[in-house]
């Protein structure tokens, strides 16, 4: 059995999927600046990175002034509506039940999402319990970044395993010496993940839960559901 003392969580991708909140509210922000809205497969690829980033891509312009009324206009209509407009993936209560319940694994969040949107949606989910601490992002700092503050700060140890859904965590759990695993239920993509080499792939929820149990059951692994990288 894997020896963490945490296990960090990334949020939009990996607990809960965010695409219909993120989708009106970045149309609303497009909209309101005089831009095209986008069709909602056109804009779902961009969950994930830095929003500064999805934004100036999406307009083609790297005018801080701009991408900064935009990222108001955005934040605007999500903190009244769009992070209610998100779904939580299924089993993701459970395996954080069953991880709570080990004494010898701790909890977190580390997200780009702005901490008070992020705590806004783990309580609409009743799931703050379970978690001793939530690290947002802000503008200009990187997932990397964060998880170098939360290490100088010792509010994690080295012994944490980053999970997440976009090469974004991969990278950013490796650049500071962690080990990182990639889930397959959000929006990157198998591919994605492998071109950065996490040390476990997870298909589902179950899967990380079983990486953890004494008493592993084979109908738990399917495919690559859970993959050591060696």
């Amino acid at each position: 059995m894997p020896n963490y003392e945490w296990l960090l969580f990334d949020l939009d991708g990996t607990l809960s999927d965010p695409a219909e909140g993120f989708v009106n509210s970045m149309n609303y922000a497009l909209v309101a600046h005089d831009f095209a809205p986008r069709e909602s497969g056109a804009l779902t690829p961009h969950i994930g990175p830095p929003l500064e980033q999805t934004v100036a891509h999406l307009i083609g312009s790297g005018s801080a002034s701009l991408v900064n009324s935009m990222l108001s206009s955005y934040r605007e209509r999500y903190g009244e509506i769009g992070y209610t407009e998100n779904a939580l993936y299924p089993g993701i209560a459970e395996m954080l039940e069953t991880l709570s319940r080990s004494n010898d694994i701790r909890l977190a969040v580390c997200t780009s999402k702005r901490a008070d949107f992020a705590c806004k949606i783990i309580e609409r989910f009743d799931l703050q319990h379970y978690f001793e601490f939530v690290s947002g992002g802000d503008v200009g700092i990187a997932k990397w970044q964060q998880l170098k503050k939360l290490l100088v700060e010792e509010r994690i140890s080295s012994r944490t395993l980053m999970i997440g859904d976009r090469h974004f965590d991969i990278t950013a759990a490796h650049r500071n010496g962690m080990d990182s695993a990639g889930v397959l239920w959000g929006y990157g993509s198998e591919e994605e993940l492998n071109i950065h080499r996490p040390k476990y792939l997870f298909s589902y929820p179950h899967g990380i839960t079983s990486l953890f149990s004494r008493k592993k059951h084979p109908s738990t692994y399917i495919a690559s559901s859970t993959t050591e990288r060696k």
